[in-house]
């Protein structure tokens, strides 16, 4: 997952709390399984990385969400580090154990445990919520801010820490923001088809991240095409959470490049909605 724009709003009584969209970007040959319920964790719903056998992003029906992007930073790159999805899948199948055996019990606890072994990882964004809490986290392991609690308002994450001006997250924020303040609930597929924009950045304008400055131009579009070296967007995402009273209401849907049977569709056109409520615990 390679951009995210998203608008939380923890104070909502009754409206939108949370409003996402995000490409997924990634290498063709990777194999992924487009998003579903996870048959082995049932409460899990998210795509699935056939290969570290994490996800990118997902939500679980107890409120927990996360999302993860990698951080660019080419020549610290190292084969042996461990896939960085299972960092999601932890958090939303709720499998991770802090230093005496007990789940974490919120975003930030998880995150800061995170830290603790964060640099085992090649770089990364994760960004943990629990909308039954009304917290949202987020923390980058190559970043020298601790894990934090996030301020309600817009934000972005690309391929740098939080809010880093790139000019696509600059652009896809606040555009986001301007949708927003027309339409507070704008249809799942309006949020897809903003992320789906091949427009590429100004020279003057490209992040120097270690890369050729033809790469830099390439990846500097919200949504990447990349033929000549096998990678781009996979898939995006749109979600919704939505607060009336006691109930909170989960909606998402994907536009993906992959129907499950791994052969690569450019662009993406194959969609799949889900909507539930977040099942909350009775003591």
């Amino acid at each position: 997952m390679c951009l995210i724009v998203f608008d939380w709003r923890p104070d909502a009584v009754d409206g939108p709390l949370f409003t996402l969209a995000a490409n997924r970007d990634e290498f063709f040959r990777r194999t992924a399984e487009p998003i579903n319920w996870w048959h082995d964790a049932p409460t899990v719903l998210a795509g699935r990385d056939l290969v570290g056998g994490g996800t990118w992003l997902g939500m679980s029906r107890d409120g927990r969400f996360a999302a993860l992007t990698n951080y660019r930073a080419p020549h610290e790159m190292r084969a042996d580090a461990p896939t960085r999805g299972t960092l999601v899948s932890d958090w939303l199948s709720n499998s991770a154990r802090d230093s005496t055996g007990n789940p974490h019990d919120t975003p930030l606890a998880y995150l800061q445990q995170v830290a603790r072994t964060g640099e085992i990882y090649n770089g990364f964004n994760l960004l943990v919520g629990d909308w039954t809490r009304r917290e949202l986290a987020w923390y980058c392991n190559r970043s020298e801010r601790a894990p934090e609690l996030l301020a309600p308002g817009t934000h972005g994450i690309s391929n740098a820490v939080l809010d880093t001006a790139w000019p696509k997250l600059v652009r896809k924020r606040a555009e986001l923001h301007t949708l927003l303040a027309r339409d507070a609930m704008p249809p799942l597929e309006r949020l897809i088809d903003l992320l789906r924009d091949p427009r590429l950045a100004r020279d003057d304008e490209l992040p120097a991240t270690g890369i050729p400055l033809e790469r830099e131009r390439v990846l500097s579009a919200a949504f990447i095409e990349s033929p000549d070296h096998g990678y781009g967007t996979r898939g995006t995402t749109a979600l919704r959470v939505l607060v009336h009273g006691d109930v909170i209401g989960v909606a998402v849907a994907e536009r993906s490049d992959d129907n499950g049977s791994h052969r690569i569709v450019r662009p993406g056109d194959f969609e799949r909605s889900f909507a539930f409520n977040v099942e909350r615990e009775i003591a």
